[in-house]
């Protein structure tokens, strides 16, 4: 079936979707694009853009396959180097296999300086890689004096430096140039001046600058201001006097870019800076990449690997554009120019790519104009190594070589790493894996990958080494065996935990190098770091959330470890705003989501779990009739002798809830300090009924309009009588669990009434006593779980006068969907490969560089890891977070044995000894002087599998009235039965 023909399939999209917005994903669905250069980088790029949705692209080369490909290129085989392919042919129906929507074809004609150009006037964007400066500014030329401007991109990348141009015309307007999702700030008061001052509730961050605007909603007094879009500074002098409430948001307004050409923008560069330690570096590289462009003129080819001579002549080339130049850059930028760093060129590709979603959508802030990164840190060991190391030997790996030198790609080869999650990063990472050559068979070395998640639809989008016959399988390490058959990958379905810690042991990890995390969770970052630092294994972290991502290098006595700092944690939704005062719609999806949860799983499972374990129902009556408390008796009765229904739900939540808080807080209500108690950010509720003639009704309680009707027939409204219960108002109090909370008598009388009814009309069958709990699935949906969801919340916010999200927006914040894209996955991926070959290196500290970026606006920023600290004990004793102090044990070891050990061995007084939360030894402790004589084994208690603990140990201070010293765990090594530990 032709591609514009399909219908697409929206869950392909749904997280990018997040990212980019409906109207961005319907032009990139109308745009064809131009590609050329099918090396290492523009397969990376073309990669990028077919996962996207563009709605065409053309692949162009005129290179055959060679040997070297299969370094830099994933979708090059041996095969198609042993029958002479060319590349374009090669790699095209595997690039169109990423994606059913996009066309993809290839054009292998000549592209130089006498090619007739017009044939591009059919594209939006063209992107050039692996051509000669001359020839980029002569089709760049030609992109932007047509009209329309066709967005030009050039991307270049020569061994450690890579570049990327973008010329989007001379006027390009820009919707949206960050991509951040407005919010609504709450206003406490806003002043009669010129200008007038707005000061937000609890002082909330809000972002905006001069030069916005925002528009203003349900402000009270100054009236004037609703539904207007005023700028930032502006007059409220005439204005009437504010009383309460109201809140505003910030107005999306469109930016216009200008651009030079490359031949302009080539004297007088406009920079992007991603590493500030070393701030010159874009503009030297800009001379230096500059000089080698002159340098291919001259010669009609790239400066020889390893060759002094060539160096010599592109620093003099150089040296005529910038006189400030770093000489060891250029003479690194010549020796691996006729290479690649295939992580290097991952993550350029990624910014590249998000350029070309920028140039024919018009979504986020495009890069003005240069962007150029060097890797000059992953050389800089090197310099001593002997030319012989960089030369090529006719293998896959040349490219790598002509950067690294041989004796680094062997030690890549022999690599044993750990990889935990196999998602869209966990992807890109085993496809850098392959190209570098990790883990490999003949050299001993493995990649072991562990990830209990199986494929769905929306990973395709972004996991490019699935395809749909993939879904609800494990394939990821055959696909990356395809990349490179010599790559042994040991596949796992565990998850990380302490719950599998006798399969993933310390025998396990000592094995290892080191570990790379591919996870979407804190928890588990914090688990997986955990386990790096106790048996001192390098972790390499990173992830994304839309077009941001970071990476963190984790380095034994070199770094600071992952949970050395701690993230604030998330901000919880305080129990009565969720239940009685939503101000917000993430109020009102939490709310339906937690409805979600009560109704269909917390309410089956206590249900289940009760009878389980009180499997007669006349034995429970029994009991609840002479007085005995049965926890959660009272709930469970009421769910046997009526389901709840979502009529029953309708009822109780939109028709008696509003009322309910109403009579307990009338509108005028006002607090002590005399201000109203309904002002923002509470919103008072205004209940309704039931209407046959608003779908979201039905949608909520999910029934059909006959039964609906049949039911109404029968039903006999009763009297409203307002609640007696309290209702809660404290932000800082907690849902109280109501299996715990005492019943009254009238409850308890309710309970056994029912309950004895129930057994009388034989309604206690085994079929009644178990239920089945719905988990949510956000995934699926034919299942109806988000639809509850969206309708609940548009329910409940059309109650409180808040504006409703669209489904989409309601799948995303209740299933917790992290936004993806792509772009940013390879970028992330890249830049951690990077700092796995310097982690093998074995580098100082100056070397590794932790990353954080943005591809919308865009950012990149660069810069160390956080220094190891190191705390002084006293008398010049130090220790870091990596240091563990050793005491070996045997069966018979007693505690005042071990005491004595830590103090011969180590010159410091224990003073506390604590193993976890168990306190082994506490001296203020009542008989806590009689376990001195106890065997360590005794107080400890270890599981047979255990040959260590890790002890908690203070130690006494130099001066008496001071605390006690902190101090590096202690390992104490067990012994049994004799064994040397």
């Amino acid at each position: 079936m032709a591609a514009d023909s399909m219908e697409i399939d929206d869950s392909l999209y749904s997280r990018q979707r997040y990212v980019l917005g409906d109207s961005a994903m319907h032009q990139m669905a109308q745009s064809s694009v131009f590609l050329s250069g099918m090396g290492g980088l523009g397969i990376e790029i073309a990669k990028n853009i077919v996962l996207a949705g563009v709605k065409a692209v053309t692949l162009h080369d005129t290179k055959q396959c060679e040997t070297v490909d299969l370094g830099s290129n994933f979708f090059i085989r041996k095969e198609d180097v042993l029958s002479q392919r060319r590349r374009v042919e090669a790699v095209c129906p595997r690039v169109a296999e990423l994606n059913p929507y996009v066309h993809v074809d290839t054009s292998s004609s000549a592209l130089d300086d006498n090619t007739d150009l017009s044939f591009l006037g059919k594209y939006q964007c063209v992107i050039l890689s692996e051509a000669r400066l001359s020839l980029q500014k002569r089709v760049n030329e030609f992109c932007h004096s047509h009209q329309p401007p066709i967005r030009f991109i050039g991307c270049d990348a020569y061994g450690i430096c890579v570049r990327v141009f973008c010329d989007f015309g001379d006027e390009f307007e820009v919707s949206d140039p960050t991509g951040e999702e407005p919010k609504e700030i709450f206003i406490h008061s806003i002043t009669q001046e010129n200008p007038g001052v707005v000061t937000c509730m609890d002082n909330q961050p809000h972002g905006i600058q001069t030069g916005q605007s925002v528009v203003f909603r349900e402000v009270h007094g100054m009236v004037e201001l609703n539904g207007t879009t005023r700028p930032v500074s502006g007059d409220t002098s005439q204005l009437q006097s504010y009383a309460h409430g109201g809140f505003f948001v910030m107005v999306k307004t469109p930016k216009t870019f200008r651009f030079e050409t490359m031949e302009k923008q080539l004297c007088d560069p406009q920079v992007m800076t991603p590493d500030f330690s070393k701030p010159e570096a874009p503009l030297q590289i800009h001379a230096a990449m500059c000089a080698l462009d002159v340098f291919q003129e001259q010669h009609s080819r790239l400066p020889n690997t390893g060759c002094l001579q060539d160096a010599e002549v592109l620093l003099k080339l150089t040296e005529e554009v910038n006189e400030t130049l770093r000489n060891k850059l250029v003479r690194c930028l010549s020796r691996t120019a006729r290479g690649i760093l295939p992580p290097l060129a991952a993550a350029v590709g990624g910014l590249a790519s998000q350029e070309v979603l920028k140039a024919i959508t018009g979504k986020f802030a495009p890069l003005q104009q240069w962007f150029y990164l060097d890797a000059i840190e992953v050389v800089r060991p090197l310099q001593s190594v002997s030319a012989e190391e960089f030369l090529p030997r006719g293998d896959r790996y040349d490219g790598l070589r002509a950067c690294i030198g041989e004796s680094m790609c062997l030690e890549l080869h022999k690599l044993r790493v750990f990889m935990v999650g196999c998602g869209a990063i966990g992807c890109e990472m085993l496809k850098n894996f392959a190209l570098l050559g990790v883990g490999l068979a003949n050299s001993s070395g493995e990649v072991f990958i562990t990830d209990p998640d199986l494929i769905e639809k929306s990973n395709l989008n972004r996991q490019f080494l699935f395809r749909p016959h993939h879904i609800q399988s494990t394939t990821a390490a055959e696909a990356t065996q395809e990349i490179n058959p010599e790559l042994q990958v040991d596949a796992h379905l565990h998850k990380v935990c302490p719950a599998t810690e006798s399969v993933y042991n310390d025998v396990f990890y000592s094995r290892l190098n080191l570990v790379v995390t591919a996870l979407d969770n804190v928890e588990a970052r914090r688990y997986v770091d955990s386990r790096c630092l106790s048996n001192q294994k390098p972790l390499l972290d990173s992830g994304t959330m839309g077009t941001k991502g970071h990476t963190e290098i984790i380095v034994p006595n070199l770094t600071e470890s992952y949970n050395s700092h701690r993230d604030p944690p998330e901000e919880e939704i305080p129990f009565c705003t969720l239940k009685s005062f939503p101000s917000v719609i993430e109020h009102t999806i939490q709310w339906a989501r937690d409805k979600f949860e009560n109704l269909f799983v917390h309410k089956p499972s206590m249900y289940n779990s009760f009878w389980q374990t009180h499997s007669s129902a006349d034995a429970v009556l029994q009991k609840m009739q002479v007085g005995e408390s049965l926890e959660g008796a009272f709930q469970v009765v009421k769910l046997l002798s009526k389901r709840p229904s979502q009529w029953d739900q309708f009822r109780k939540v939109f028709q008696e809830k509003g009322p309910t808080l109403l009579h307990s807080f009338p509108l005028d209500t006002r607090l002590k300090d005399g201000s109203l108690f309904w002002q923002s950010p509470k919103r008072p509720p205004a209940p309704f009924d039931f209407d046959l003639k608003d779908s979201l009704h039905f949608t909520f309680i999910d029934i059909s309009e006959e039964a609906v009707t049949r039911i109404l027939s029968g039903v006999k409204i009763p009297e409203y009588m307002p609640s007696m219960k309290c209702i809660e108002t404290d932000e800082s109090a907690k849902k109280p669990d109501s299996m715990k909370m005492p019943l009254s008598s009238e409850e308890e009388r309710e309970a056994i009434a029912q309950l004895e009814q129930a057994i009388a009309t034989d309604n206690v069958t085994a079929e009644r006593l178990q239920v089945s709990p719905l988990l949510f699935e956000k995934d699926d949906d034919r299942n109806g779980h988000v639809d509850f969801v969206t309708s609940a919340s548009a329910l409940r916010a059309r109650m409180y006068a808040i504006e409703p999200a669209d489904r989409l927006k309601t799948k995303r914040i209740a299933g917790k969907i992290i936004p993806a894209i792509a772009t940013a996955t390879a970028a992330v991926a890249g830049l951690v490969a990077l700092e796995l070959i310097k982690v093998v290196g074995g580098y100082d500290f100056e070397s590794f560089k932790n990353c954080f970026f943005n591809l919308a606006i865009p950012v990149m920023v660069l810069t160390e890891p956080a220094p190891l600290k190191q705390t002084l004990i006293r008398d010049n004793i130090y220790f870091s977070i990596w240091d563990c102090w050793t005491i070996f044990g045997h069966e018979d070891f007693t505690l005042s044995e071990f005491m004595n050990a830590v103090r011969e061995k180590y010159g410091m007084e224990p003073t506390m000894v604590v193993h976890g939360v168990k306190m082994l030894y506490v001296p203020v402790m009542p008989g806590h002087s009689k376990r001195l004589k106890l065997t360590m084994q005794k107080l400890i208690k270890p599981s047979v599998d255990r040959r260590y603990v890790d002890l908690t140990v203070s130690f006494a201070p130099e001066a008496d009235g001071d605390d006690d010293l902190p101090g590096p765990p202690i390992r104490y090594f067990l012994s049994r039965n004799g064994e040397t530990p």
